[in-house]
């Protein structure tokens, strides 16, 4: 049973969490192209990726639970706190940070198409929001990774 939590675990980060991750930055390149309608769906799919990923912390806690336990592993360990609170980190600042900079530069981009709005070098306002936000989440999740497989 503890493989299959594994490979769930697993696969699903790979199929959910990736994606998480990288929509933001394809969405700054609409912004800079100033194709509302594609930033406004990608934050749409950001936003349902960072909820689906709830569905790989619940294959994180199902493979806990059913770990061996001269591994002791446990909700006390070091390395699994901190796995979790990096990952939360990481939802909340997708979800109060990125995805409504995404929908707000989508917005502007939408409702002024011929003012660019831009503040330099051709990009929208609240662009900087969408790269900090999607830099500092992936970040986190990566931070998550390396926490996962060196196990401290």
């Amino acid at each position: 049973m503890g493989t299959l939590f594994a490979v769930l675990h697993v696969v699903t980060a790979a199929f959910i969490i990736g994606p998480m991750a990288i929509l933001p930055m394809t969405a700054m390149r609409g912004a800079r192209s100033r194709n509302g309608a594609q930033v406004l769906a990608l934050a749409r799919a950001t936003s349902a990726f960072t909820l689906l990923s709830l569905i790989v912390f619940a294959f994180g806690f199902a493979l806990l639970g059913v770990s061996d336990p001269k591994d002791h592993f446990t909700f006390a360990s070091g390395w699994i706190i901190g796995s979790i609170v990096l990952y939360l980190l990481a939802v909340a600042v997708n979800l109060a940070v990125t995805v409504p900079a995404m929908k707000r530069v989508a917005g502007d981009v939408t409702a002024w198409p011929g003012f660019d709005g831009t503040i330099s070098a051709g990009r929208p306002v609240g662009y900087g929001a969408i790269a900090g936000g999607s830099g500092i989440a992936s970040l986190l999740l990566v931070a998550v990774v390396v926490l996962m497989v060196w196990k401290p």
